[in-house]
């Protein structure tokens, strides 16, 4: 017999529930984004979990302010289940995530992308070939802390290279963030694998990402002991695979734990604040704060300590000017967020000016904006 917990439920999610759902539905978590529907799980009352195709209702779609509000891949709502076969089965609400591992949309969108909700640990899958940046490490960590996520690295492959550079490659990692636990794994020959069912115990939500070509399908088919996922060889000039997980999917496993795989992505763009980055560059932050002024810019003021600590090698230049651009990524996208609130008023505004064309009209928005008028 399942239990919800076994599908990540718990007692804030039975809060958040009683709160927002009707008596009529049912607790259930999205496996799968059709585009217009869902897969979606739920158990039943002889405790058999049973799959469902549900559509979103009308409010959920309107009362959601950018399509990250919208129900994604990981999320725990409320389901109406249909009647009869040939009813609908409605998603009615959507319970408030407890975490949510994000980040920008490609290209120059102001707008959230929603990578998995509701995860508990975020496994980042690479190698130590062509595929290592320990500048794209620093943007997922910097994701996974602002999702509330655990971060996880996999130096995968790790039967295609020498021993040292594996081990290189893992210590780099390390040395990028206390707070991230790395493996060297290689999912071609099962080894390593252990480490993966550690994270995945009863109940707890691991979603994997990395780079197309860098094994994730090839882990996901170990984990489950059969082919799920086609793989294919990668690329010997180029190092690249082409892309075996087409859509998000999340996927019970029989041993217990629930895994959401992942599309490779390419870009890792920021979806992120100030704070997040303060936090995660904390020793670029202790140095700065070491310097002779407090308004030092970090190039020429004399007791600069950041470049002090560059010049003897206490600071990698690379990490220094990856805190930099990070910087001004965030800026950017905070100016782009401001200046889309700023036309959003200006446009209600003068929808607001049109609509009031004439005496009458003036008084009855006058009314509905000030409802003890009535």
């Amino acid at each position: 017999m399942t239990s919800l917990n076994d599908l990540g439920w718990n007692a804030e999610f039975q809060k958040d529930f009683d709160k927002l759902s009707p008596k009529s539905c049912v607790p259930a978590r999205l496996i799968r984004d059709n585009k217009i529907t869902y897969g979606a799980l739920f158990v039943d009352d002889e405790g058999d979990v049973c799959e469902r195709e549900v559509v979103m209702s009308g409010k959920v779609y309107h009362d959601a302010s950018s399509d990250a509000e919208l129900p994604a891949v990981g999320d725990w709502v409320a389901l109406e289940l249909a009647k009869d076969e040939d009813g609908e089965n409605m998603i009615r609400a959507r319970l408030p995530r407890q975490t949510c591992f994000s980040r920008k949309l490609p290209g120059k969108s102001t707008m959230e992308q929603v990578i998995a909700a509701n995860v508990s640990v975020v496994v980042v899958v690479t190698d130590a070939g062509s595929d290592f940046s320990p500048r794209r490490m620093e943007r997922y960590f910097m994701l996974i802390r602002r999702s509330g996520s655990k971060a996880v690295v996999l130096v995968n492959k790790s039967d295609l290279f020498p021993f040292e550079q594996n081990e290189e490659a893992a210590q780099m990692i390390r040395d990028l963030s206390e707070d991230v636990d790395v493996f060297v794994t290689s999912a071609a020959k099962n080894e390593g694998l252990e480490v993966l069912k550690n994270y995945l115990q009863p109940g707890v939500s691991i979603t994997m990402v990395g780079s197309s070509g860098v094994g994730k399908s090839t882990l996901v088919n170990q984990l489950l002991g059969e082919d799920f996922q086609w793989t294919s060889d990668v690329n010997e000039l180029t190092g690249k695979g082409r892309h075996t997980t087409t859509a998000r999917e999340l996927i019970l496993l029989d041993d217990g734990g629930i895994l959401i795989d992942n599309p490779g992505m390419r870009e890792i763009q920021m979806w992120t604040d100030e704070q997040t980055l303060r936090e995660s560059f904390s020793d670029v932050e202790e140095l700065a704060s070491q310097c002779k002024f407090h308004d030092c810019k970090h190039g020429n003021d004399k007791g600069c300590a950041i470049r002090d600590a560059v010049e003897s090698g206490e600071l990698d230049m690379g990490r220094y000017e990856s805190y930099l651009k990070l910087d001004e990524e965030i800026e950017k996208l905070e100016k782009r967020q401001k200046k889309l609130r700023q036309l959003s008023e200006r446009r209600a505004k003068r929808d607001h000016r049109v609509k009031a064309r004439n005496l009458a009209d003036r008084i009855d928005l006058e009314k509905e904006d000030n409802p003890e008028w009535r």
